[in-house]
């Protein structure tokens, strides 16, 4: 988990460092290709290996419902292009309290495509996640930042993503639906740059180098974790990504710090580990 926080707070500094230079599309067709040549990369030491084992599972590229990834990566590349709109103009914290709606949206989604019931754990935490939005926001306080919808929209299309990774069933391995998402992004990522192309010069390469190799280490570390521990254990020193952000963007770019922003990230990590909590041994939704 240290190397998935490390992971992600790097790749929210360089898509800081790359907002206003270079276009957010064109940031995310560059993380695709730098993604997808690591990934090509591995599979060539794999083969020259000889770990046939290896190649027949962990690297296996074909996939039973191409479609699904398809779809798949379409959303998740929104739910990326609002992540990185957002980090570019709110304060860093804002945006990650606001990403640990996905669940939530999640919940919801995974309802009405899956028909995955409503517990009343579940209800309770998407009550808890809703207050948390609130608090961050404060409607009525302040005027609603456009930004922050933007997010949330985000997170809606991040959530629609992990529905159809959970309709895949696990059929495909992280390394299959990671290469997906980089073969399937990358087109989309050019097509949308092309009108508008720039070459980036010798700093905006490093930032972007880090936005593609951080993107692939945080895959790979979170799917680790969830592997070697629970997911309640995943979940909640996930949230330690809110306070170590907020302390990178007083330190870095004198954000200033919003205990609002705190406390809503709170009830979403309370209401997380509510849904998350095993049912009793009676069996009862709870």
């Amino acid at each position: 988990m240290a190397g998935a926080l490390a992971s992600f707070s790097t790749m929210a500094i360089s898509a800081r460092e790359l907002s206003g230079e270079i276009a957010v599309h064109q940031q995310l067709f560059f993380r695709s290709a730098i993604g997808l040549l690591c990934l090509l990369l591995i599979m060539l030491v794999a083969r020259l290996s000889r770990s046939n084992r290896v190649e027949s599972s962990a690297l296996r590229l074909r996939s039973q419902r191409p479609g699904l990834h398809v779809l798949r990566n379409v959303f998740h590349f929104g739910g990326q292009y609002g992540w990185f709109v957002g980090i570019g103009l709110l304060p860093l914290a804002e945006v990650f309290a606001l990403e640990f709606t996905v669940p939530f949206w999640t919940m919801l989604i995974a309802a009405v495509a899956l028909n995955e019931a409503i517990t009343r754990r579940k209800l309770i935490a998407i009550v808890m996640g809703l207050l948390g939005v609130l608090a961050i926001v404060q409607p009525g306080y302040s005027i609603v930042d456009s930004a922050s919808l933007i997010v949330l929209a985000a997170a809606i299309g991040y959530a629609v993503s992990h529905t159809c990774t959970k309709a895949l069933g696990g059929a495909d391995s992280p390394f299959t639906i990671v290469f997906y998402m980089c073969l399937v992004q990358l087109p989309i990522g050019f097509a949308l740059s092309i009108a508008h192309w720039q070459w980036p010069y010798s700093e905006q390469w490093v930032w972007l180098l880090l936005i593609g190799l951080m993107a692939l280490s945080a895959h790979f570390c979170m799917s680790k974790a969830m592997h070697y521990a629970e997911v309640s254990v995943v979940v909640t020193l996930d949230f330690l990504r809110l306070p170590l952000i907020a302390l990178l963007g007083v330190v870095l770019y004198a954000e200033a710090f919003d205990w609002a922003i705190l406390l809503g990230g709170t009830l979403m990590l309370a209401g997380n580990i509510i849904a998350l909590q095993p049912l009793r041994k009676h069996g009862r939704a709870r």
